[in-house]
């Protein structure tokens, strides 16, 4: 995706984000995230958010540590989440495209690179702050949440340190029935492999609207809420060796 229309959608997953957590209250539980309240929930992404902004506005082009996590609560903490995001918005904006700093996950530029990770760091946890109130969350854009899929699939996945291993090779394909993105990711003893293809058989296949893969891959969403065939334990395997923490 564009970086630009990625920072339309960081805008737009950060202000749900908050009306979310504003309305849910610092202290409701985060269904999603079971072990965190909604003012966890709030002072990671804000600390997130600034971590990134530094990279961005500060050109830093070694990792650099997160600053601390906010101890403020309520209102204000609100508020604190509201202008961090603002923040990486603007800095993400005005960024010169040849911008040069660190990143993580191949990207096109530092600039793609940032854009996207936070524009779905906001939108995975938007997803948090509104499971908090129960209900039914607001959609994901099917181009944005296939583009968020293939983040995740070819980016962190693609890493060394993914811990997603079988001892057999086995190969999983993930399908969209509204994208026209497929992509089959080899598992085996080495860091998971994936291509944008559909060549050959799978040892099992998932499939559904782009929202319902990628919030289902991101864990956020049970494995029932797709159509699984072929190997299930595959796709269980999938979702238990396959979060993504905070490191």
């Amino acid at each position: 995706m564009e970086t630009a229309r990625l920072i339309k959608f960081l805008v737009h997953e950060g202000q749900l984000l908050a009306a979310a957590a504003a309305e849910a209250g610092p202290d409701a539980m985060v269904p999603t995230c079971p072990e965190w309240q909604v003012r966890d929930l709030l002072r990671h992404v804000g600390m997130v958010h600034r971590w990134a902004t530094a990279f961005v506005t500060e050109g830093r082009t070694e990792y650099h540590p997160a600053e601390e996590r906010s101890e403020l609560d309520g209102d204000e903490l609100v508020e604190w989440f509201r202008e961090g995001h603002g923040l990486l918005v603007a800095a993400l904006s005005e960024a010169p495209a040849d911008l040069h700093c660190w990143t993580f996950l191949p990207a096109p530029s530092p600039l793609a690179f940032w854009a996207r990770r936070q524009a779905h760091e906001t939108a995975i946890h938007r997803m948090d702050a509104e499971s908090a109130l129960g209900g039914t969350p607001s959609p994901v854009a099917a181009e944005f949440a296939a583009d968020g899929i293939a983040e995740l699939l070819t980016g962190f996945h693609g890493r060394s340190r993914s811990p997603v291993r079988s001892e057999a090779p086995r190969s999983l394909r993930v399908r969209p029935v509204d994208t026209d993105d497929v992509w089959t990711v080899w598992v085996s003893t080495d860091a998971p492999r994936t291509e944008p293809s559909e060549e050959g058989p799978a040892d099992c296949e998932l499939s559904g609207t782009a929202e319902q893969l990628y919030l289902t891959l991101w864990n956020r969403l049970p494995l029932s809420t797709v159509s699984v065939t072929g190997e299930t334990d595959l796709a269980r395997l999938w979702c238990e060796m396959s979060p993504i923490t905070w490191s």
